[in-house]
Order: structure tokens, then C-alpha cells, then sequence
């Protein structure tokens, strides 16, 4: 029997009530973060838009900090991420009592009082190291999550920071969410070469037949409807949200079902994923939704270019996370976007490579 309230959202970012977990790849960090010698102090999480990459870290995060030791502080990339790290720490009661404790004067950033006796620390990366220092001493351990990265100069001066934190054996640990291409530029600054080596959790699609036995029990609905729309989704985590949420609405009309499904990733999610992609990534997506079969000499054909001129703009498609390949063939990984390709295409702006 279905629930009075709708389970699925069309909220970005938001932990809906119906979700499929990534249980072992959330166990991975959580183990590794709560080792007492982790070996690694930072994981980024990358996926095309849409991919849960959010929701994955904060419900991480949580069952991270749910242990009495840690802190959980959330930090927004598009401030001085260094100020708001030091400012959320000293405004946890916790924190600020060790502080205090530690006689570590920070009126100099406007953080509490003078503390009499004492120098105020006037840079920002000695008082974060003073603090964390302080909460080692007590067992304590801080988790950092920054979501929606990209190669800033703030990050850089973050990233940088951070890597001193940890080479000083500071209780640190980083969560980052980042879009495949901005998570690779990040990553390949030539200044952070240790987020090179940080491991990466890669959002890949949901399981089609867990999507099918939660549609299944959530909308109450027979088993072969339910692998019909699970499939529909091509796992993609906001597509099994949105066919859940209209399905749950109306589920019998499925013309009419699978219409408000497509309009709602075109208007939401397509939209801005073509508008984001260069002249020459269109003329090859729609060389890719024109291919019956996706076999990339078929495609080259198409488009009517050669190997060199090619492999640049496929590499690039798959590194947004929109194609995937193997063995001389290429499709998307979105459902329905060569429908939305085929649509929105026009051939006389679009130069070939």
C-alpha cells in the first residue's frame, strides 16, 4: 500500500525518504576515517550532475560523526574557506572550551575574548594548527565537507593548507564533492599534488534491479512495471527520484507518465548540462544519438571526421561523465538525453572539429 506522502524528491542535494544506499563504498571511508592509523585523510566524490554525489556525503558524514569524538563541520566553496573552518570550529561549545583551556588567543580574527597573558595568533593556518593540536591532545577528530568543489584560488590556498595540517599528523579529514571535469582540474593543479593521490569515490549508476524492488514495494506496483521505469532510469540517481515521484502520482497513465519524467530532466537537468558543454562536445553528443548502436566508426562516419580529430571530444564527454565506452562504442549514460540531444541540436552553430 502506498504512503500517503510522496517518498521521492525533486529536490536536488535533499536525503529523500526513498533512497538506494552505496553501502560499500560508504563503508570504505567511514572504516578508513575511524581507523586509529587511517591512511587516508581525504576522499572526493565525483559524478555526473545529479549522481546523489551529495546526499552519499552527508549521510557519510553522518554515520562518520556519530561517534562522540568527531566534529562536523561544513564549509561553503565560495567563501574563505580557511575563516569559515576557524570560525565554525570556535563557535561549537566543545571546541570552544578547549580552546579556551589551550590559551589560544583568537581576538585577532574576532573570535571570542583576549585571553589576558597571551599573544593574539595573527595567522589564520598557525591558529587552525593550534586548535587541532588542542583536540588531539582530547582524542578528538574533525571531519571537513565541502560540497560542489572547483579549481578556485580558495580551494587551492585550502587544499594547500590542508595537506600541512596532515603532514603534521592533525586529526583532519576531508569529504569533497566535485563534477568529474572540475574534480580532474583540481586534481591535476600542479600545487596539490596530493589530491593527485587521494582516492576518488566514483558515483557510478544505481543497481537496476534494486531501483525495480524499490519501485516495486514503494509504489506498489507489479514486479514487470516496476523493471519497465527501473530501466528507464539507466540507474542515473536523480532519474529514479523523478520517475518515482511522478510515478507515485500516477502511476497507470505511463504515456503521460514518461512524458512529466522527461520534461522535468530536460527543464532541470539537461538544460544545463548542454548549455555547459562546448560547440564541438554537441556535434559529437549528437553524432552519438544519430548512431544506431553507438559503434564509434558509425559515429565518425556521421559526423564525417577523422580518429585525431575525434578521441579529443570523446575524452572529454567522458570525463563530464555523459558517455561511457568500451570496445568501439560510445553511449550515453542519461536516460533519454539523445532525445534531448536530437531536439535541441542545431547544426549550422555547431563547426566541426
Amino acid at each position: 500500500m502506498k504512503s500517503k506522502t510522496n517518498p521521492y524528491t525533486l529536490v536536488f542535494g535533499k536525503t529523500p525518504s526513498q533512497f538506494i544506499s552505496r553501502y560499500s563504498q560508504a563503508v570504505e571511508v567511514i572504516e578508513q576515517f575511524n581507523s586509529p592509523s587511517p591512511s587516508q585523510q581525504v576522499y572526493m566524490i565525483t559524478g555526473v550532475r545529479g549522481s546523489g554525489k551529495t546526499v552519499f556525503m552527508t549521510d557519510t558524514a553522518k554515520a562518520i560523526t556519530a561517534e562522540k569524538n568527531w566534529i562536523n563541520i561544513e564549509l561553503n566553496p565560495e567563501k574563505d574557506l580557511l575563516e569559515g573552518l576557524l570560525a565554525k570550529l570556535s563557535s561549537e561549545e566543545s571546541v570552544s572550551k578547549l580552546i579556551t583551556s589551550a590559551r589560544i588567543n583568537l581576538s585577532f580574527f574576532g573570535l571570542g575574548l583576549s585571553i589576558e597573558g597571551t599573544t593574539p595568533v595573527r595567522d589564520i593556518e598557525t591558529a587552525l594548527t593550534r586548535v587541532f593540536e588542542a583536540l588531539k591532545k582530547h582524542g578528538k577528530r574533525v571531519l571537513i565537507s565541502i560540497d560542489e568543489v572547483t579549481n578556485t584560488k580558495d580551494i587551492q590556498v585550502f587544499a594547500s593548507a590542508f595537506q600541512i595540517f596532515v603532514r603534521q599528523d592533525l586529526p583532519v579529514f576531508l569529504l569533497m564533492t566535485g563534477l568529474y571535469e572540475n574534480i580532474y582540474e583540481l586534481q591535476n593543479e600542479k600545487s596539490l599534488t596530493f589530491l593527485y593521490r587521494a582516492p576518488k569515490i566514483d558515483l557510478r549508476p544505481l543497481n537496476i534491479n534494486r531501483i525495480a524492488a524499490n519501485y516495486e514495494n514503494t509504489l506498489a506496483i507489479d514486479p514487470d512495471l516496476a523493471l519497465k521505469l527501473a530501466k528507464l532510469t539507466k540507474g542515473y540517481s536523480f532519474a529514479f527520484q523523478v520517475l518515482g515521484y511522478f510515478a507515485w502520482k500516477n502511476s497507470t497513465d505511463i504515456n503521460s507518465l514518461i512524458n512529466d519524467y522527461r520534461q522535468y530532466l530536460e527543464d532541470f537537468v539537461y538544460e544545463k548540462i548542454w548549455n555547459e558543454l562546448s560547440a564541438n562536445d554537441k556535434r559529437l553528443a549528437y553524432g552519438i544519438a544519430n548512431t544506431p548502436g553507438g559503434k564509434i566508426i558509425d559515429i565518425r562516419e556521421t559526423l564525417g571526421i577523422d580518429t585525431n580529430s575525434f578521441n579529443p571530444y570523446r575524452r572529454r564527454l567522458m570525463r563530464k561523465g555523459l558517455v561511457e565506452g568500451e570496445r568501439g562504442y560510445l553511449h550515453f549514460t542519461l536516460p533519454l538525453f539523445e532525445d534531448y540531444v536530437n531536439s535541441v541540436y542545431e547544426s549550422n552553430i555547431s563547426p566541426a572539429p
